[in-house]
């Protein structure tokens, strides 16, 4: 058994601190811990004072008062039922002494030792200091030495004596802001000092008991301080006339008669307790005032709804109608509310509109995008019907369908509409009819050229049909659709003739231009007076001659060039007269009247003219354009003069081909424009006045636009990209570039098989004539080359 313990089993709950030196309690049976002392470790004065509810509390001066845990008073004076329980206490008989303590957390407790010992340790005396810690016997000392010699107080281990160290000093009220030096002088009488035998020994307690002492006043002024917190919010609260905007001043005079204002004599932890008392009326009444603002909030939420405000409402017109509400102005509780909470609910409730504004407005957006759809579905089956029916055709006009679709409901319904109109969707199934006519006309195409059959403007459809519907590749195509296709052969066939007769025509003028050229130049040159019939022995041999069939071209070519030769006479006289009549400036003044007047006619007459005026230069001039021509003739074996009208005449055509094709789309826009009238026409009927005078204002835009894109045509219409129309005449124009590229290939597939038979049916006849007319080319070439002009504005006159 320890001696420790005593006698006994051991006791059911056992006293410990923590590392914080505060005292707790543990049940050794079921490892509970608890703060509070338990009943069988109290003494019977505690037990008695434990059944009643005052309870004794020391105040910062070391006075004691009582504080009653029910009522929730306290007090000065004992009260009588504290006095009683503690009067009956002291009668009843002590309780056994406890058990030995429990030390957790590595801090030793404060081990109380039995009076008995303490008394034969304080009788005992000094003993040997040099002696060691002995093994103790039954009763727990420590055998003396020697016998009837003072013996020092010895214990079993380090602990124990610390312990009993540790409990001297408390027993000597020893404080822990003393010195060590003030520690000695007051202990070092007491048997127990030496208990622990080494002084470093003695200084470590001691600065573990000052620590522990410390710990214990703070936990004791921190119970002590909340306790006192509770009580002082409790006084607080039994004066309503304190407000959250209560000063300390003007509180402690109502204040300072009560008990617990007198409890503690610090001011500053009065002032403390009033502040945080003061902030916690301060965090209600801000979420009171929170609560009643949000509720005035919500309120004119439901006013603003009442008014009936646009959503394009501005907040000078809305603060305005707020301002003057009966509801706003009656209640008090929106005299709580701020111009900026106002405005922060006005705010919120025009989004709110906003939403429900855009929302409903897409939804008409969506709702009319859908009606407009559900039209344009509606007329393109229309528009299939028809053409299932056949009324719809490639080629057709809108003019022609017009008139079968104005009064129908579909056709209607689509009017007005944004997107694409019905003249675009018009053109798109023409479109869609003309892609499926390319296959029968390649077909056509091809029956033709096997058969070897041309189409002429004098070509009848009888005639093509026949050789068409001989072949089974078009045997079954419709009559409808061959007309369609004979009437656009024989247009080409119209076109290419017109060409070709415009080529001859060209070819011609070359031709007499040749010969004119070859007439001029003659050796002797041919003078004014000469003849036709004079002059055309001489140039019967040339080249230039025989290229031209008619004697009428032949002679006029001869007749202009006479033409010439006396306007430059006559040129020669007029500027011999103007040189002899500068030189009779010495004659009288009718004289030089006379000759100013006639000066004058003849300055008019050489206006006239047209031969420019003299010039010192001009010989020079052309001299050198002489040596020019000379040098390249020799170089290059050619005339520039006759390259230059060649190029000339290549230009010519090529921009008399721009032109034509210019023609024919205009021809087309102008077809397009004639469709786009009837439209208009019709829709005029179901426009208002405004609607009217919108469409104009666009029409003259976009005749703006053309004329700036292409100022030659008021009609051409620029392509924009997205533009269903331009595209359509796009794709037009290349397919008719393609059908003339393929008409020009298949004609010259025909020439050449043309000129092949020829050559196998009149071969040496050919070759014969072909040596005939050898040595007249030879003999040409032989000849000087000669400068040819194209034009009379363009002649070179050569000296």
């Amino acid at each position: 058994m320890n001696p420790m313990n005593g006698p006994g089993a051991p006791a059911l709950w056992q006293e410990a601190r923590n590392a914080d030196g505060r005292v707790y309690y543990y049940n050794v049976q079921t490892k509970a811990t608890q703060w509070n002392k338990p009943v069988e470790l109290m003494t019977p004065v505690e037990r008695a004072l434990a059944n009643q509810p005052w309870k004794e509390y020391t105040a910062d001066g070391g006075r004691k008062y009582w504080y009653n845990t029910e009522t929730k008073q306290s007090t000065w004076e004992i009260p009588d039922v504290y006095k009683n329980a503690l009067a009956q206490a002291q009668t009843a008989q002590p309780p056994p002494a406890a058990g030995p303590t429990f030390v957790a957390g590595g801090v030793s407790s404060f081990s109380s030792y039995p009076q008995q010992r303490e008394r034969d340790d304080y009788d005992r005396g000094y003993g040997d200091r040099r002696g060691g810690y002995g093994s103790g016997d039954a009763n727990g000392l420590v055998a003396a030495p020697m016998l009837g010699a003072t013996t020092e107080p010895e214990y079993s281990s380090v602990e124990e004596a610390e312990n009993a160290f540790m409990k001297m000093l408390r027993r000597h009220n020893v404080q822990p802001d003393w010195s060590w030096e003030q520690t000695i002088r007051a202990t070092v009488k007491d048997p127990q000092y030496r208990a622990l035998k080494d002084p470093k020994d003695r200084k470590a307690a001691f600065e573990k008991y000052a620590v522990e002492v410390r710990m214990q006043e703070k936990d004791r002024a921190k119970e002590r301080f909340a306790k006192l917190r509770a009580d002082f919010n409790t006084m607080l609260k039994r004066h309503p006339e304190i407000k959250h905007y209560s000063r300390w001043k003007t509180i402690r005079p109502i204040i300072e008669g009560e008990t617990i204002f007198r409890s503690t004599d610090d001011e500053d932890e009065r002032r403390q307790l009033f502040e945080e008392y003061i902030l916690e009326l301060k965090k209600e009444h801000a979420e009171k005032e929170s609560v009643k603002r949000k509720a005035a909030m919500d309120e004119l939420v439901n006013i603003l709804k009442s008014l009936e405000l646009e959503p394009y409402t501005r907040w000078s017109e809305a603060h305005a109608i707020i301002q003057s509400n009966d509801q706003v102005q009656n209640d008090d509780k929106f005299k709580s509310l701020s111009k900026s909470d106002i405005l922060t609910v006005f705010e919120n409730h025009i989004k709110s509109l906003e939403r429900a504004f855009n929302d409903a407005r897409q939804q008409q957006k969506a709702a009319k995008a859908r009606k407009e759809r559900h039209a344009r579905e509606q007329f393109t089956e229309l528009l299939k019907e028809l053409r299932s029916q056949g009324k719809i055709k490639a080629g057709s006009k809108w003019m022609n369908i017009y008139p079968l679709i104005k009064e129908d409901p579909r056709y209607l319904g689509i009017l007005g509409n944004s997107g694409s109109s019905p003249l675009d969707l018009f053109w798109d199934v023409v479109e869609e009819e003309e892609r499926s006519l390319r296959g029968p006309r390649n077909d056509v195409l091809d029956v033709l050229d096997d058969k070897r059959f041309d189409v002429t403007p004098k070509t009848t459809f009888e005639e093509f049909n026949t050789v068409v519907l001989a072949d089974r590749r078009t045997a079954n195509l419709d009559q409808e659709i061959l007309q369609l296709i004979f009437q656009r052969i024989q247009d080409k066939a119209i076109r290419r003739t017109e060409e070709e007769k415009h080529a001859a025509d060209r070819h011609q003028r070359r031709a007499v231009d040749a010969l004119r050229s070859r007439i001029k130049r003659l050796e002797p040159p041919v003078r004014p007076t000469d003849t036709w019939d004079q002059v055309r022995p001489r140039v019967e041999k040339y080249e230039e001659y025989k290229a031209i069939d008619s004697d009428e071209l032949r002679q006029s070519a001869f007749d202009k060039v006479i033409r010439r030769l006396k306007e430059k006479e006559e040129d020669t006289d007029r500027d011999r007269d103007r040189d002899r009549g500068s030189r009779r400036d010495h004659y009288d003044r009718s004289d030089r009247d006379h000759r100013s007047y006639r000066g004058e006619r003849r300055g008019a007459s050489s206006r006239l003219s047209r031969t420019p005026e003299p010039d010192a230069y001009e010989a020079d001039r052309r001299k050198a354009q002489a040596d020019r021509e000379r040098s390249y003739r020799k170089v290059s074996g050619l005339s520039p003069v006759r390259e230059r009208r060649e190029e000339r005449d290549r230009e010519r055509d090529r921009d008399r081909d721009r032109y034509r094709e210019r023609d024919r789309d205009r021809e087309r826009d102008r077809d397009r424009d004639r469709d786009r009238d009837w439209e208009r026409e019709r829709s005029t009927r179901s426009l208002s006045h405004y609607d009217r005078e919108r469409r104009d204002r666009e029409e003259e835009r976009e005749r703006l636009y053309r004329t700036r894109g292409d100022p030659r045509g008021s009609r051409d219409e620029l392509d924009y990209g997205a533009d269903t129309r331009s595209t359509v005449s796009n794709d037009r124009r290349r397919r008719r570039d393609s059908d003339t590229e393929s008409v020009a290939s298949r004609s010259a597939k025909r020439y050449r098989r043309d000129s092949r038979e020829r050559e196998r049916s009149g071969g040496p006849k050919r070759e014969k004539d072909r040596r005939e007319r050898t040595p007249a080319v030879e003999e040409a070439k032989k000849e000087e080359k000669a400068v040819h002009s194209g034009s009379e504005e363009g002649e070179i006159e050569e000296d």
